[in-house]
């Protein structure tokens, strides 16, 4: 297994794995993922297996702002390349995957690579039966989140450096 950040190439792929781990409402569509990685490939980490297929990835920006808004999952101009917090939108692992340690291999990896880049910590939302997956991670729960994405209930979670 390794880990390597994105490319356009990874398009198809990426915004076909991210339909398969979230429901429509939720899940980012080609067309943003497109966007979002003309503006920042760099923050897409991806685990690919030895026949280099794509296991898991995760995605996000960086902003000075600490607080994760719905508006950001839209809009890839809202990152800053410097900003004090790295923001994750998602984190996709295919089914076939899941329960093997790749996403938390991802996520460890997403850590040192933003506690390396000097940012304050990082930042995501999640569903209740995820909350303790992040924790494990070191995420804190700061509680219910106002986010309304994909007309669910989200929790703030977040790791300070």
């Amino acid at each position: 297994m390794k880990i390597r950040k994105a490319t356009i190439n990874d398009l198809k792929e990426l915004a076909r794995i991210e339909r398969e781990c979230f429901p429509a409402a939720e899940a980012a569509t080609e067309e943003i993922f497109c966007r979002r990685l003309e503006v920042y490939p760099n923050f897409f980490w991806i685990l690919e297996n030895e026949a280099g297929e794509i296991v898991s990835f995760v995605n996000g920006m960086a902003t000075d702002n600490e607080i994760l808004t719905d508006e950001m999952f839209e809009n890839p101009d809202l990152h800053n390349k410097n900003g004090d917090w790295q923001m994750i939108f998602g984190v996709n692992t295919l089914p076939k995957f899941r329960r093997k340690g790749y996403a938390e291999k991802v996520l460890r990896r997403v850590v040192e690579d933003t506690k390396k880049d000097g940012r304050k910590g990082i930042v995501l939302t999640c569903k209740d039966k995820l909350v303790s997956f992040y924790e494990k991670i070191g995420f804190v729960n700061e509680g219910l989140s106002e986010s309304t994405h994909g007309n669910a209930i989200w929790y703030n979670m977040r790791i300070i450096f």
